[in-house]
C-alpha cells in the first residue's frame, strides 16, 4: 500500500504574502523607524547570503566583512525607501550587487589568492591552480558578467531573480551569461595549452 505523501505549505499571512517575507518586511519598516533590534537581527539573518556573495567576488575575508557592513549600512540609511514592490531579499541584493560592481568598476577589489602554492602538497597544488585560472578567467570578464556567473553559480540565484536585482530584463541576464560561458571556456582552453 502507498503511502500518501504530503507535500508541505508555506505558511503564508491573510494577504497571501509569506510569512518569512512577511517577518522580513517587518524587520525593514523597523529598521526605517530605527530600531536598532531589528538592524540587529536583519543584519544575521542576511550576513551568511551576503558574505558568500561578497567573499566569492573578492576573494579576501576582510575585503568580503568591509562590503557586507557597507551593504548594511546601506540597508540602514535607505530602508524607508524600500516600495514592497519586490522581496526583502532582492532589495537588499541589488544593493550587494550595485555596490559590488561600482567597485569591480574601479577595481576596489582585492583579488589575490590567499592561499601560496608553494605551501600545497602536489594533488592541492594542481586544484588551485585550475581554480586560479578560473578565478583569473572570472575577473578578466566585464563587471555585470562577473556578477552575473557569481549569482548564478555561486550563490544560486534564478535568471528572473538576478534580473530583478540587476534592474535588467531576464534576456539580458541570459545575454551576460552565455558571453560569460564562452570567455571562460575559451580562457580555460587556453590555460590547458599553456
Amino acid at each position: 500500500m502507498k503511502r500518501k505523501t504530503e507535500i508541505p505549505t508555506m505558511a503564508v499571512t491573510t494577504d497571501g504574502v509569506p510569512q518569512g517575507e512577511a517577518r522580513e518586511r517587518a524587520l525593514l519598516a523597523s529598521v526605517a523607524a530605527r530600531d536598532r533590534k531589528a538592524m540587529t537581527e536583519l543584519y544575521r539573518l542576511y550576513h551568511s547570503r551576503l558574505f558568500k556573495f561578497a567573499f566569492r567576488m573578492s576573494r579576501s575575508h576582510a575585503t568580503a566583512d568591509e562590503l557586507v557592513n557597507d551593504i548594511m549600512l546601506t540597508v540602514w540609511r535607505k530602508a524607508d525607501s524600500f516600495a514592497g514592490r519586490s522581496k526583502v531579499s532582492t532589495w537588499v541584493l541589488g544593493i550587494a550587487y550595485r555596490q559590488t560592481l561600482r567597485r569591480i568598476t574601479k577595481r576596489q577589489i582585492n583579488i589575490a589568492p590567499e592561499v601560496e602554492l608553494d605551501e600545497l602538497p602536489g594533488e592541492e597544488r594542481v586544484n588551485l591552480e585550475k581554480r586560479d585560472w578560473i578565478l583569473d578567467g572570472l575577473d578578466r570578464l566585464p563587471a555585470a558578467q562577473q556578477l552575473t556567473v557569481v549569482l548564478v553559480f555561486y550563490v544560486g540565484l534564478s535568471y528572473e531573480e538576478i534580473a530583478d536585482i540587476s534592474n535588467c530584463p531576464v534576456n539580458t541576464v541570459k545575454t551576460r551569461m552565455f558571453h560569460a560561458r564562452r570567455k571562460l571556456k575559451a580562457h580555460l582552453e587556453q590555460a590547458e595549452q599553456a
